[in-house]
């Protein structure tokens, strides 16, 4: 039992002092291993990049010490080489067949070594870690080499770098070289680790095919200030990107033998579906999960359009109908659908056979009653989070139930929520009918991956997609037969040549039960020409696109096919991982180490459905200290102090600077005292030491703190330099500001009873991008493809026309060329909640308008009354409001803001 003695103010302060170094403590201390040189080289060549990292490091210990070689990379790309440089002594990384490292890997394993050095680490990313032991003054050079194919998704290709040298590097450098013969349609960047100091480090140079970015920070600009030898560098670097299109036969390219062909046609029309959503509401989708997936299915209907047809099933013990047909996707009943999905709970067994076999049977029923539409696509999309418990709960049968009940009819894709699926069982049914399977990760924005992933099979524009080269000019081809072709995503076939003067190609499919033909004709040698700078692009690289598409494909089928047939699927694939050198499934990477230095290490592909009951990150970026504070070993440990240290660290911020002086004799922090309400129990030396935030009502010694107003507005040219407006009635939808010049429009939803915002949208028109701002996160929406980012963490991107950027504080800035700078805030202190702030508000045209955009309209200030000069009358478009002088906090650099005597407006 737990045993508290008195409360003395004697006991506070050292403990206090105590926790929060502890919760200052870097994770690790140097050892006098420098990284004096990283380098990243990344080069695409039509979609396919070939990526090399170089670490270079010294010891400047007096002693031997361990360095670490650690890095992330996609899960989609295959390392190809790696290598250590120690003294002049070059030690490879050499890939073998698994099954000749295996005996290695189960030697190390038996010793209590970690013996792989791959691992997941988030949804997209892998992490590469080795070791040695380095000499003093010693140096190592590590270098990993890694390739992948970037996948267009939702209109964008994405090439995703992590940054994560954990010290400040001598030299730093990033090149990443892009060459698309097609010519670049767009390119942005974006960083979560980029602040207004590292700006000029970044450049970016572009031409019609070819794009050079490059990063390249000094010391100081890595820097987290001047007084911390700590770097800010530390998240990841994007660079999204498109090429031109037009509605042809796709683009062919081909180099030393080789050919790839990228389909993806502008301008045809997108095909009606029909969709049943098969939604798992079993007991262990209880909480957020079913919160979230509420959420994203009300908007996800909202997506629909009314030439689709669907119907919702959901599934815990028993299989639900929403309707007993499929019904039209009009205004009426997508309303009645919403309201159905908000009402849904989790409970129960999870059943599902019983749920599939019922979607297959509704979609029969149409079809055999010629009910779908005509032309369409049928679609079933099954989430759930955890295995079959209830009816038929043998995977093999439930795959083979429904590949014999959709008999390749429909398409059946698969969302796994969480870590507890399985994740191969759901694999393999996606990939038998046509589809896929995708792992939803809980987080904050599971809801987003939901949305975000119907986004991608949306809006489908071909059926029964076919490739076909005449002539006999080709040897070998990767998949020529697709199912489907949804917007916003691409088609890729390559292929070996037989040494033609030209290439023709046919693409065959149905677009509204229409059968369309795409030609393309290719001459051989111009077309090898177009490679023949060594400054952009590696050679032989169609070649290695083949085999890395190949491969990936193989893997495919190796998971749809039956047992009898994997073995030669896998031959296949491995043959071609170890002709050119990828670490995949079926192969691993030994990687030598010094003379004495202990065994071989192995470094193996993770697989997904491996990882489940793992802990892997969410991938978003998350802060979370969890901190012991503990007296003797054998006792309990006090865990969450970061939450109650928050609290008071916002306690002695807003309300210390308004308390009356302490006595000598009350406990301090930082120079801050603490108040009564603050009681803190030390127990007896052998015990644990509690600390309890007890909350009581202060009025008569506390006077209110300042509030920050819900908008501050600058007003160029006025006698009232800024105006803040509070929101004080609830409203379902406000329409802040428009600017049809501008290109904006800014709306929110106020809660009264909250007194905040829950939420605020910004739209732009060109680029077309909304910015949706809630107390939890932000969310941008570009080309239907959503990405989240939480309050505080760093964000620089930029693309034509529009910067965004967030600091360490969360203060969100919107702006480009010529355009009105918007910010958003999710505010922490009194009065917490969404803020919003306008900045250039010179740029307003004369059609500005809105809740706030009226007051950049002829605003009139009547002169105050002389009896009271802290209130004043103003006009504007008709109407009048009262303004007084009140004490606010202004927040336009950041929280904790500062007090300003402010002309305030309610609304």
């Amino acid at each position: 039992m737990k045993t508290r003695a008195p409360a003395h103010t004697w006991g506070l302060t050292p403990v206090l002092l105590l926790l929060l170094a502890v919760l200052q403590t870097t994770s690790a201390e140097k050892n006098g291993i420098d990284i004096y040189s990283l380098t990243v080289d990344s080069r695409v060549s039509a979609r396919f990049a070939h990526t090399v990292i170089t670490s270079r490091v010294v010891n400047r210990a007096g002693a031997r010490r361990e360095a670490t070689f650690q890095m992330e990379l996609p899960k989609k790309a295959f390392i190809t080489n790696f290598s250590m440089v120690i003294d002049g002594v070059t030690y490879p990384g050499n890939i073998k067949e698994k099954a000749a490292a295996q005996e290695q890997y189960s030697a190390a394993v038996a010793r209590g070594e970690s013996a792989g050095l791959v691992k997941a680490t988030g949804r997209k990313t892998e992490q590469f870690q080795v070791s040695v032991t380095v000499a003093p003054a010693a140096k190592v050079t590590f270098e990993l080499v890694y390739e992948e194919l970037l996948q267009r998704h939702l209109g964008a290709y994405e090439l995703l770098l992590k940054i994560r040298p954990q010290q400040l590097v001598q030299h730093f450098q990033m090149d990443i070289h892009i060459f698309e013969p097609q010519g670049i349609s767009f390119l942005e960047t974006e960083s979560t680790f980029l602040t207004s100091q590292l700006v000029d480090a970044l450049t970016t140079s572009q031409n019609k095919t070819k794009a050079h970015i490059r990063f390249k920070p000094s010391l100081s600009q890595q820097q987290k200030s001047s007084q911390q030898q700590e770097t800010v560098l530390d998240g990841n670097f994007i660079i999204r990107y498109d090429v031109n299109r037009t509605h042809s036969g796709g683009s062919i390219h081909i180099e030393n033998g080789y050919f790839v062909h990228y389909f993806a046609p502008e301008g045809l029309p997108t095909m009606p579906k029909s969709v049943i959503f098969v939604i798992d509401v079993s007991g262990s989708m209880s909480g957020k999960k079913i919160q979230q997936t509420r959420e994203a299915l009300i908007k996800i209907l909202d997506d629909l359009s009314p030439r689709d047809q669907f119907n919702l099933i959901i599934f815990n013990s028993e299989a639900t109908q929403w309707k007993p047909a499929l019904l039209p996707a009009s205004a009426d009943n997508v309303k009645e659908a919403k309201s159905f999905a908000a009402r849904i709970l989790a409970q129960g067994g999870t059943n599902i056979n019983e749920a599939l076999l019922l979607a297959v049977k509704l979609l029969e029923n149409s079809n055999r009653e010629e009910l779908l539409p005509s032309g369409g696509v049928a679609l079933l999309i099954l989430l759930t989070d955890g295995d079959p418990t209830v009816g038929e709960t043998n995977p093999l049968k439930i795959q083979k139930n429904v590949r014999e009940a959709i008999g390749g009819q429909y398409s059946l894709f698969c969302l796994g929520f969480g870590f507890d699926v399985n994740y191969a069982f759901l694999e393999k049914l996606g990939l038998e009918n046509g589809g896929l399977a995708r792992r939803i990760y809980e987080d904050s924005d599971s809801a987003l991956q939901l949305q975000d992933f119907y986004q991608e099979v949306a809006n489908p524009l071909m059926t029964a997609v076919t490739f076909e080269y005449l002539g006999n000019a080709v040897e070998t081809v990767t998949r020529d037969k697709f199912r489907l072709l949804f917007k916003g995503s691409e088609i890729v076939v390559a292929g070996k040549l037989r040494d033609p003067d030209m290439l023709f190609a046919k693409v065959r499919g149905q677009v509204n039960q229409q059968n369309f033909t795409f030609q393309a004709e290719s001459k051989v040698a111009e077309k090898e020409e177009e490679f023949r700078s060594p400054k952009y692009i590696f050679h032989n690289f169609i070649e290695r696109l083949w085999a890395y598409l190949t491969i990936q494909q193989l893997l495919e089928q190796v998971v749809s096919t039956p047992d009898a047939g994997q073995q030669a699927l896998k031959n296949r694939t491995l043959c071609l991982s170890l002709k050119y050198n990828f670490v995949t499934p079926l192969t691993s990477m030994v990687v030598t180490k010094p003379e004495g230095q202990g065994q071989s290490r192995v470094a193996e592909k993770p697989v997904e459905g491996e990882n489940r009951h793992k802990d892997v990150s969410s991938g978003l970026a998350h802060t979370a200290f969890r901190s012991h504070y503990v007296v003797d070993e054998g006792a309990r440990r006090t865990v969450g102090v970061n939450k109650k240290l928050a609290k008071l660290s916002t306690m002695t911020r807003y309300y210390g600077p308004s308390l009356p002086a302490p006595p000598p004799s009350f406990p301090h922090l930082d120079g801050r005292w603490l108040p009564p309400d603050l009681s803190v129990s030390l127990s007896a030396p052998d015990h644990v030491v509690d600390m309890d935030f007890k909350e009581t009502t202060r009025t008569a010694s506390l006077p209110a703190p300042a509030q920050a107003p819900h908008a501050i507005l600058t007003l160029p040219g006025q006698s009232v330099d800024q105006l803040c407006v509070d929101v004080a009635h609830a409203q379902e939808s406000l329409d802040l500001l428009s600017d049809p010049d501008q290109g904006v429009e800014v709306t929110g939803e106020y809660e009264a009873k909250k007194h905040q915002f829950s939420w605020i949208k910004v739209a732009f028109k060109d680029p077309q991008v909304e910015i949706q701002a809630f107390p939890e996160h932000v969310v941008m929406i570009r080309n239907q493809r959503s990405s989240a980012y939480k309050w505080k963490e760093t964000l620089y991107l930029v693309m034509p026309g529009l910067k965004m950027t967030m600091n360490k504080a969360g203060l969100l800035l919107l702006s480009g060329p010529g355009k009105v700078t918007i910010g958003l805030l999710a505010w922490e202190g009194p009065g917490a909640g969404l803020r919003l702030l306008l900045q250039d508000t010179d740029r307003f045209s004369s059609q500005v308008a809105g809740t706030l955009g009226q007051f950049y309209q002829n605003l009139l200030w009547e002169p105050s009354a002389a009896e009271d000069d802290s209130r004043r009358t103003l006009r504007v478009q008709g109407n009048e409001y009262s303004a007084s002088r009140t004490l606010k906090l202004d927040y336009q650099e950041g929280p904790p803001g500062k007090e300003i005597s402010c002309w305030c407006v309610e609304l």
